[in-house]
């Protein structure tokens, strides 16, 4: 499959909880699971304990979408005729605007074939009733900004880190106050020249 285009503002759409659903076709059960997943390890984890909970089941199929600023996706079919369960999946991540997610859906063959139009539902449907068990949230790409400033001036940047909702991610109290903060990337320029205009603060440019 083709990789998917990165996405092009601060949020995107995920899920927080694991959701569960089940879908029966002419004796086949097709069970399905959408689990919030960061990496592609982490996504490969929960297809691989699935195969161990449902070791006797036919095909362990699934999709996935990590990382919107360097997309890693895949659909896997398992075994099943091309196309016919990965990408029916994976259209339900596209559909929903999902990312760092992966759905899985196992099947137990029932004895009759339901030929690839069936199939494509099947897993589609499997995919829907997953998707419907989970929790949505927007999640914020962020931007990290290190600053360095007299106690004095406290108030000011204090001032400011809640006027444009900036969030502290690490501080430092010596001789001076030091923090690092985490901005959304669409208000990092914004912080930036803010910052600028308050008399003494030392913005370090790098974080390693």
């Amino acid at each position: 499959m083709h990789q998917q285009e990165a996405i092009h503002t601060d949020n995107f759409q995920t899920i927080y909880t694991t959701g569960e659903g089940l879908y029966k076709e002419k004796g086949s059960k097709f069970i399905g699971y959408a689990f919030p997943a960061n990496t592609v390890e982490e996504a490969m984890e929960h297809v691989n304990a699935l195969k161990v909970k449902y070791h006797d089941a036919r095909h362990y199929c699934f999709a996935y979408r990590i990382n919107p600023t360097q997309p890693q996706v895949r659909a896997n079919d398992d075994g099943e005729p091309s196309n016919s369960a990965g990408m029916p999946i994976y259209n339900q991540l596209l559909s929903a605007d999902l990312w760092n997610v992966i759905v899985v859906v196992v099947r137990y063959f029932g004895g009759t074939k339901l030929g690839v139009s069936g199939l494509i539902n099947a897993y589609k449907e499997g995919a829907v009733e997953a998707l419907k068990d989970v929790k949505i949230e927007t999640e914020y790409l962020t931007e990290e900004v290190q600053i360095e400033f007299g106690y004095p001036l406290m108030n000011d940047v204090m001032r400011l880190i809640k006027e444009l909702e900036v969030s502290i991610i690490e501080e430092k109290m010596g001789i001076s106050a030091g923090y690092i903060l985490g901005i959304r990337k669409s208000n990092h320029t914004l912080l930036m020249k803010r910052l600028e205009q308050i008399h003494g603060v030392k913005i370090h440019k790098n974080i390693s």
